[in-house]
């Protein structure tokens, strides 16, 4: 029984602080995941991904972040990305993608994954990798930011890197369905109310231009669409002809009133499970 009231508070504080964080083991896996409370990195067995050839329609996009990626791993100059534009397109998966094609040449490179409701964390992770002889793609998928969101001011630590500056081991990647990562209306209205418009939402807009390389997706065409369904069966060994293939793959993106390559993913799915194919 601790019986000194001094003692008995630093008990009770020794109880309250979390306990230090152990060095992770980066040479677990290629791939980990960014958990809070409390502070850890999960590594994860098996990514869940396409291979860089089957994604159709997205080739400047793919070729400037493969070339930014390949920089990266070399321990070149690299700049944060912004994948943005229409939903189902291929953004997650091409950085997904592109750290497997890159990581084959540069085994250090691994790939972090942080949810963007764990961004005030993001100091805490940034120190964890300062340190290490890796090198990391932090990758934060649909990303955006609401009215009151304050959640902004952490991702600036990653972009920006305060006084210590961004860890030199580590890149940001962020998908998003908004270039400025905040909706237009919200924008507009904000502006419209403010008593300086032009520095009223300044320091949120400008958040996306801090992000070196900016990457458009755009809703695809039939022909883009059909060509991403072909890609997946001749790379899984589905048997189809191109016109049942073509009627099939019509009439779904018709039932779900979009199309794109999420759209494209779910009708091969179907497909291969009717043809009795694995793609596990």
């Amino acid at each position: 029984m601790i019986d000194d009231p001094m003692d008995r508070i630093a008990a009770a504080l020794e109880r309250m602080a979390p306990a230090a964080m152990p060095t992770p083991d980066f040479d677990a896996a290629t791939a980990f995941v960014w958990h809070t409370g409390p502070d850890r990195l999960e590594p994860v067995a098996q990514v869940s991904r396409v291979a860089l050839n089957l994604l159709v329609g997205v080739d400047r996009s793919r070729d400037t972040l493969l070339a930014n990626t390949r920089q990266f791993a070399a321990g070149l100059p690299a700049n944060n990305a912004l994948l943005w534009g229409a939903r189902g397109m291929g953004k997650s998966s091409l950085v997904k993608a592109i750290h497997a094609d890159v990581h084959a040449s540069h085994e250090a490179l691994r790939l972090v994954e942080l949810q963007r409701e764990d961004l005030p964390s993001v100091g805490r992770l940034l120190n964890l990798l300062r340190g290490a002889s890796q090198r990391f793609i932090l990758f934060c998928d649909d990303l955006s930011f609401g009215h009151d969101d304050a959640h902004y001011k952490s991702l600036k630590a990653v972009l920006d890197g305060g006084i210590e500056g961004r860890p030199d081991n580590v890149v940001l990647y962020a998908t998003s369905n908004r270039r400025h990562l905040m909706p237009r209306d919200m924008i507009e209205n904000e502006r419209g109310s403010a008593i300086n418009p032009a520095e009223a939402v300044e320091e949120k807009v400008s958040l996306s231009d801090r992000f070196g390389l900016w990457l458009g997706f755009h809703a695809c065409d039939q022909d883009q669409y059909l060509a991403m369904i072909r890609g997946y069966c001749d790379a899984y060994g589905v048997p189809v002809d191109d016109e049942t293939l073509r009627a099939e793959a019509v009439e779904w993106q018709a039932t779900r009133g979009a199309r794109s390559g999420r759209v494209a993913w779910q009708y091969f799915t179907d497909l291969a499970g009717r043809k009795g194919v694995a793609i596990a």
